[in-house]
Protein backbone atom coordinates (compact mmCIF):
# COMPACT_ATOMS: atom_id res chain seq x y z
CA UNK A 1 0.00 0.00 0.00
CA UNK A 2 0.95 3.74 -0.93
CA UNK A 3 2.01 5.94 1.83
CA UNK A 4 -0.28 9.73 2.03
CA UNK A 5 1.78 12.44 0.65
CA UNK A 6 1.98 13.78 4.34
CA UNK A 7 4.51 11.32 5.10
CA UNK A 8 7.41 12.57 2.98
CA UNK A 9 6.97 16.12 4.66
CA UNK A 10 7.71 18.17 7.18
CA UNK A 11 5.08 20.75 7.74
CA UNK A 12 5.80 24.54 8.84
CA UNK A 13 3.35 27.21 8.87
CA UNK A 14 4.42 30.99 7.63
CA UNK A 15 2.90 34.28 6.81
CA UNK A 16 4.12 35.89 3.87
CA UNK A 17 2.93 39.17 2.92
CA UNK A 18 1.29 39.97 -0.48
CA UNK A 19 0.20 43.16 -2.35
CA UNK A 20 -3.71 43.08 -3.50
CA UNK A 21 -5.85 44.88 -5.24
CA UNK A 22 -9.00 45.57 -3.96
CA UNK A 23 -11.84 44.84 -6.51
CA UNK A 24 -14.50 47.30 -5.03
CA UNK A 25 -12.17 50.23 -4.28
CA UNK A 26 -9.41 49.68 -6.55
CA UNK A 27 -6.81 50.38 -3.72
CA UNK A 28 -3.81 48.29 -3.43
CA UNK A 29 -2.23 47.02 -0.34
CA UNK A 30 -0.26 44.56 1.94
CA UNK A 31 -1.92 41.58 3.56
CA UNK A 32 -0.47 38.68 5.43
CA UNK A 33 -1.51 35.94 3.93
CA UNK A 34 -1.17 32.31 5.68
CA UNK A 35 0.99 29.20 4.10
CA UNK A 36 2.15 25.89 4.85
CA UNK A 37 5.04 25.06 4.05
CA UNK A 38 6.32 21.47 3.06
CA UNK A 39 9.58 20.22 3.29
CA UNK A 40 10.56 16.96 1.73
CA UNK A 41 12.37 15.27 5.27
CA UNK A 42 15.81 13.56 4.44
CA UNK A 43 14.96 9.90 4.40
CA UNK A 44 11.98 7.77 3.21
CA UNK A 45 9.74 6.84 6.21
CA UNK A 46 9.79 3.07 6.99
CA UNK A 47 6.86 1.11 5.53
CA UNK A 48 7.74 2.40 1.87
CA UNK A 49 7.76 0.17 -1.07
CA UNK A 50 9.65 0.89 -4.56
CA UNK A 51 6.79 2.87 -5.61
CA UNK A 52 6.85 5.46 -2.96
CA UNK A 53 10.78 4.91 -3.93
CA UNK A 54 9.76 6.85 -7.91
CA UNK A 55 7.87 9.36 -5.79
CA UNK A 56 9.73 10.52 -3.22
CA UNK A 57 12.81 10.89 -5.48
CA UNK A 58 10.82 13.47 -7.49
CA UNK A 59 9.42 15.52 -4.79
CA UNK A 60 10.46 19.28 -3.79
CA UNK A 61 9.47 21.71 -1.24
CA UNK A 62 6.26 24.03 -1.96
CA UNK A 63 4.47 26.07 -0.05
CA UNK A 64 0.63 26.12 -0.14
CA UNK A 65 -1.86 28.76 0.32
CA UNK A 66 -4.21 28.54 3.21
CA UNK A 67 -6.21 32.03 3.15
CA UNK A 68 -8.60 32.30 0.08
CA UNK A 69 -10.11 35.41 0.51
CA UNK A 70 -9.01 38.93 2.84
CA UNK A 71 -10.77 41.97 3.98
CA UNK A 72 -9.42 45.00 2.57
CA UNK A 73 -8.40 47.33 4.62
CA UNK A 74 -9.72 50.52 3.34
CA UNK A 75 -13.61 49.65 2.52
CA UNK A 76 -13.58 46.63 4.62
CA UNK A 77 -14.95 44.45 2.03
CA UNK A 78 -13.48 40.84 1.62
CA UNK A 79 -12.62 39.65 -1.73
CA UNK A 80 -11.03 37.10 -3.33
CA UNK A 81 -7.24 36.37 -3.39
CA UNK A 82 -6.54 35.27 -7.20
CA UNK A 83 -5.61 31.60 -7.58
CA UNK A 84 -3.11 31.19 -9.82
CA UNK A 85 -0.56 31.15 -7.15
CA UNK A 86 -2.04 28.94 -4.40
CA UNK A 87 0.83 26.73 -5.14
CA UNK A 88 4.40 27.52 -5.64
CA UNK A 89 7.89 25.79 -5.67
CA UNK A 90 10.67 27.01 -2.98
CA UNK A 91 13.38 26.81 -5.52
CA UNK A 92 10.84 28.88 -7.77
CA UNK A 93 11.07 31.64 -5.31
CA UNK A 94 14.65 31.48 -4.43
CA UNK A 95 15.11 33.71 -8.18
CA UNK A 96 12.43 36.05 -7.88
CA UNK A 97 13.25 39.57 -7.57
CA UNK A 98 11.95 41.45 -4.49
CA UNK A 99 9.89 44.34 -5.21
CA UNK A 100 12.45 47.25 -4.56
CA UNK A 101 14.39 46.26 -7.31
CA UNK A 102 11.99 45.33 -9.62
CA UNK A 103 11.09 48.69 -9.35
CA UNK A 104 14.67 49.95 -10.13
CA UNK A 105 14.47 47.84 -13.21
CA UNK A 106 11.38 48.70 -14.43
CA UNK A 107 12.51 52.31 -14.26
CA UNK A 108 15.37 52.32 -16.14
CA UNK A 109 13.88 50.15 -18.82
CA UNK A 110 11.33 52.72 -19.75
CA UNK A 111 14.21 55.58 -19.20
CA UNK A 112 12.99 57.41 -16.14
CA UNK A 113 15.51 58.54 -14.52
CA UNK A 114 16.07 56.80 -10.73
CA UNK A 115 14.55 58.62 -7.71
CA UNK A 116 17.46 60.80 -5.65
CA UNK A 117 17.46 59.95 -2.37
CA UNK A 118 15.66 62.74 -0.72
CA UNK A 119 18.04 65.14 1.53
CA UNK A 120 16.90 65.22 5.22
CA UNK A 121 15.47 68.84 5.95
CA UNK A 122 17.28 70.37 8.51
CA UNK A 123 14.79 70.06 11.94
CA UNK A 124 12.87 73.66 12.72
CA UNK A 125 14.08 76.14 15.06
CA UNK A 126 11.99 75.76 18.45
CA UNK A 127 10.49 78.98 18.11
CA UNK A 128 8.03 77.94 15.29
CA UNK A 129 7.37 75.09 16.82
CA UNK A 130 6.31 75.89 20.30
CA UNK A 131 2.47 76.22 20.87
CA UNK A 132 1.13 79.63 20.43
CA UNK A 133 -0.20 81.29 23.42
CA UNK A 134 -2.80 83.59 21.22
CA UNK A 135 -2.94 87.27 21.26
CA UNK A 136 -2.50 89.70 24.60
Amino acid sequence: MALDERAFFTEKPETRQGRYQCPKCRRTGEYGIRWVRRAKKDRLPPGSDEEDRAKFAKLRDYLLRLDDEVTCKTCGKKFEIPSQHSLMFVDQLAGLPNDDDLEREIAAASGEPEPEPEEKKPALPARFTRKSTGWK
